[in-house]
């Protein structure tokens, strides 16, 4: 039997982390962990997040830079009433920010 998780965020939600001073924007999400090994041992052991939960790649920011993050589900939460991210690579992927969420550019074919 395959074990089916549903992600908390979608692709547009505007996220926080739970420990770290960073924000974000999703946008992809693995079901599982799927990062290299060495990623996942650079983690202190006792911050390390399980892998049987989806992670998200966020266009993320704190208050000195813009980079992509990798984040475990269990260490985000719910950041939509706080505006949006200003994170330049967000106008590749997205076209608003409305309703607390990013809408999804279709890129012709």
């Amino acid at each position: 039997m395959v074990n089916v998780v549903e992600a908390k965020f979608g692709i547009g939600a505007v996220v926080r982390h739970r420990m770290f001073d960073f924000r974000g924007v999703v946008f992809d999400v693995d079901p599982e962990f799927a990062n290299t090994e060495e990623w996942y041992e650079a983690i202190p052991e006792d911050r390390r997040p399980r892998r049987d939960q989806p992670f998200y790649h966020l266009f993320a920011e704190n208050p000195e830079t813009y980079y992509v993050a990798y984040v475990s589900e269990q260490n985000l939460i719910d950041d939509s009433g706080n505006g949006p991210v200003n994170h330049p690579s967000i106008s590749d992927q997205f076209t608003e920010f409305d309703d607390g969420r990013y809408v999804v550019r279709h890129h012709e074919a």
